[in-house]
């Protein structure tokens, strides 16, 4: 299959050993991370917009979704295999399915490979996600797997994982060479789109506002970066929690901190927070919430229980509302359903990007894909 996008370009001499299967331009090489890291942010409005074109345009994708609805029709669930964003991206994938009635499970691709197999043909389809194709965990599972019913989403045409699979989509996100930001938004919106071909479901026009909707806010946000920033300095700790499509969102949010910048950040589902780590909110944790979706309400009634206990709140919602000491919220526009998957991580993202021009980012650029260990 031959795809639109970039991602086929200008390949080098170290072929597929460069990020994406393309060699940086040496003005890249020169580059510092936390310009990298922001540069990459930035182009993520104009790689989902790209996307969304593709898949409803081109006719080797379009033919590469219908192969897979094809196979849904089969008895057992959807399974989304990934790893780290992709495992994020594949959250807001199966919630979607669930949703509409299709039972479908986001698993982790390196369990799913170790304690899972005598279960693989109890699917209908397993889809595996990977930003590089060279992931040690995915290599295996798609040799292993050559003869069950597996298709991949993959950021990377000239990858091991690529060369084995049968049905393959593309992220269409170009070269990455920091924490996973456009790579995780678009493999989002991929299976968004890929799951609304299964249920029959059109996804166009709720794609191109939630992309309208996606720029303006990464925009209003990041330019509150600084805010966000002073406002959580000197958190021991940072938890992010989110629910349904908006749980991924808070996963992705947490590793992006992490990775970025070396600070503790965890993530939680709303009700996991709630039962559990919410008895040790104190004065030195803050917490990010995002209120979006059809669960809006209940993770506003959690802000205000993790405001009672002492903790700081950074309230990620729709709708205004008066900020205070240790109340910081964050409006950005609504969203249909499972969109909120790639609008929830802006917070974090703008967050990450203070917390670096502050204090540096500890990531350094990676150009090309070194050792894969499982």
């Amino acid at each position: 299959m031959k795809f639109t996008g970039a991602i086929m370009e200008n390949q080098g001499s170290q072929g597929s050993r460069w990020i994406a299967g393309v060699e940086p331009p040496k003005e890249m090489l020169t580059r510092g991370m936390t310009s990298i890291y922001e540069m990459e942010c930035r182009e993520q409005p104009e790689c989902l917009a790209r996307l969304l074109r593709a898949y409803d345009e081109d006719r080797s994708i379009k033919e590469a979704l219908e192969q897979l609805r094809n196979l849904t029709l089969s008895e057992g669930p959807v399974v989304f295999v990934g790893m780290g964003a992709s495992y994020c991206s594949s959250i807001t994938a199966s919630s979607f399915l669930q949703s509409f009635g299709r039972s479908s499970f986001a698993v982790d691709a390196s369990e799913w490979l170790h304690y899972s197999q005598p279960v693989w043909d109890e699917t209908a389809v397993s889809i595996l996600l990977t930003t590089s194709g060279e992931s040690a965990e995915l290599v295996q599972l798609c040799k292993k797997s050559n003869d069950k019913s597996i298709a991949l989403l993959c950021n990377n045409e000239n990858s091991t994982c690529w060369s084995l699979a049968q049905i393959r989509l593309p992220i269409l996100a170009g070269p990455e060479y920091g924490n996973a930001t456009k790579t995780y938004t678009n493999a989002t919106a991929a299976c968004i789109v890929l799951a609304s071909h299964m249920l029959g479901r059109t996804w166009r026009e709720d794609g191109e506002r939630a992309c309208a909707t996606y720029a303006v806010a990464l925009d209003k946000v990041f330019d509150l970066r600084g805010e966000l920033e002073r406002f959580c300095r000197g958190a021991k700790n940072i938890e992010l929690i989110g629910r349904g499509p908006a749980y991924g969102g808070a996963i992705m949010g947490s590793l992006c901190i992490r990775e970025m910048t070396g600070h503790r950040a965890a993530a939680h589902s709303g009700g996991g927070f709630r039962h559990g780590p919410l008895l040790d909110v104190d004065e030195s944790h803050v917490a990010i919430i995002s209120a979006l979706g059809r669960t809006a309400e209940l993770g506003i009634d959690l802000a205000n229980d993790c405001h009672a206990r002492g903790g700081r709140v950074i309230l990620v919602g729709t709708e205004e509302r008066r900020a205070s000491e240790r109340f910081l919220p964050v409006t950005i526009g609504a969203v249909a359903e499972p969109w909120e998957g790639i609008t929830s991580v802006i917070v974090p993202q703008a967050l990450t990007l203070a917390m670096a021009e502050k204090f540096g980012a500890k990531l350094p650029p990676r150009f090309q894909y070194g050792t894969m260990k499982e």
